[in-house]
């Protein structure tokens, strides 16, 4: 199980990765029709928003995964290895924990945009729920990753975190 989650969150860090490159393209285009042609776009502001809002859910557990995370490494340096695995251990509750808060109450806020059918105020008038959905998407990604990483510290498995291993 922990190897599936571990490639989920591989390729939801790829799809992250062709997005962002997706606003660069869809940025360009809007330089080259607004500079060059006169001309500019209605839709590649919100669509680019749109892209790099999920672009950044989507990433977030790999990123926690790869221990990329900021970190405030002032007292970790003297400390041992058993201690450093439970501070480990205990900020992957923290983030668990508020990523259950931030799943629970993301998916209200969904359910509540597509019941009132809420929309951007922009010309193109796209629902909200598509945008505020990667709420609760990432956050439920980064709960089971942070568990999963949680599982591997207590199994004693090593694992990457603040530039060292524990």
């Amino acid at each position: 199980m922990v190897r599936i989650i571990d490639k989920i969150t591989e390729m939801a860090a790829h799809i992250s990765a062709w997005m962002l490159f997706l606003i660069g393209v869809m940025v360009t285009y809007e330089v080259v029709m607004r500079k060059v042609f006169n001309s500019p776009t209605i839709w590649v502001d919100e669509v680019a928003r749109f892209v790099q809002v999920w672009a950044v859910y989507l990433a977030s557990a790999h990123i926690l995964k790869m221990r990329y995370l900021i970190t405030v490494e002032l007292f970790t340096g003297s400390l041992s290895r058993k201690k450093l695995r439970f501070l480990d251990q205990f900020a992957l509750i923290v983030v668990a924990s508020f990523s259950l808060v931030a799943l629970y109450y993301g998916a209200g806020v969904v359910l509540e945009s597509i019941e009132m059918g809420r929309k951007t105020s922009t010309m193109l008038g796209v629902p909200k729920w598509l945008t505020e959905s990667a709420i609760p998407v990432g956050f439920g990604l980064l709960f089971v990753q942070a568990m999963v990483e949680f599982f591997k510290l207590v199994r004693g498995e090593n694992v990457a975190a603040a530039g060292h291993q524990i």
